[in-house]
């Protein structure tokens, strides 16, 4: 059920990445006080911006699992937030790299927009341990999906908390002024913010797919085995 509309799905992915990287190469204009290394900009910025909504959705989705008590909820929760983690290494890794090009250090503590990630980043690395630390599966979900609930509405208040934030030295992109992106900027990052929520949305219904069929599996092994003896 979850690979329904997969292929186009994938096929509008490799398209709007091959289209977001050609862009950000041959299209985006080269920075004139970073130079060529700003160009990591457009990965970065989409990636901590669908990472962050792909907590908030597992949270919505958490919602929906205790509502509904459907244990597929959970599941599509637990896979929203495992690679929206996944997406946050990402995010430090190109963020550091870049505070390193621009400013000459690895990371600074006194600017809100790094610090606020990671805090949240952290906190999401708590899910693992007391999600696989619950051997029953149904308080396991019940836990999780609380935990996912919780964590997903202070998303929002952490960033609105860094959004009035005086001092800091990120750009303000897409305000409601235009941001820091003129000219072919603009265009770029939103074609590249549009790639990496579908390439996001591709590989959670891969994983889904993938783990509905291993449930599957594990089904037909047991019907199988509980057969044999029967048949003896």
């Amino acid at each position: 059920m979850y690979s329904k509309g997969f292929k186009p799905l994938s096929v509008a992915t490799v398209v709007a990445v091959a289209t977001a990287l050609a862009l950000i190469f041959f299209y985006a204009p080269l920075d004139a006080d970073q130079g060529f290394v700003q160009k990591i900009f457009y990965v970065h910025v989409p990636m901590a911006m669908v990472s962050l909504g792909g907590f908030v959705a597992g949270g919505l989705m958490a919602i929906r699992h205790l509502r509904s008590g459907d244990p597929s909820w959970d599941v599509r929760s637990y896979v929203a937030i495992h690679l929206s983690i996944i997406l946050g290494v990402g995010v430090l890794v190109t963020g550091s790299i870049w505070a390193r090009a621009s400013w000459g250090h690895w990371w600074v503590w006194d600017e809100p927009v790094l610090v606020s990630f990671l805090i949240v980043f952290l906190l999401y690395c708590v899910y693992y341990p007391l999600r696989f630390s619950i051997e029953d599966p149904e308080r396991q979900a019940r836990y999780s999906s609380v935990f996912a609930i919780t964590a997903g509405a202070f998303v929002p208040l952490n960033f609105l908390a860094v959004r009035l934030a005086q001092a800091y030295t990120h750009p303000r992109v897409l305000s409601q002024t235009g941001g820091n992106l003129p000219g072919e900027m603009r265009p770029t990052f939103l074609v590249s913010l549009v790639a990496m929520t579908l390439l996001f949305v591709t590989l959670w219904k891969l994983e889904l797919t993938s783990k509905h069929a291993s449930a599957q599996l594990k089904s037909l092994r047991r019907k199988l085995a509980a057969r044999e003896p029967a048949a003896v």
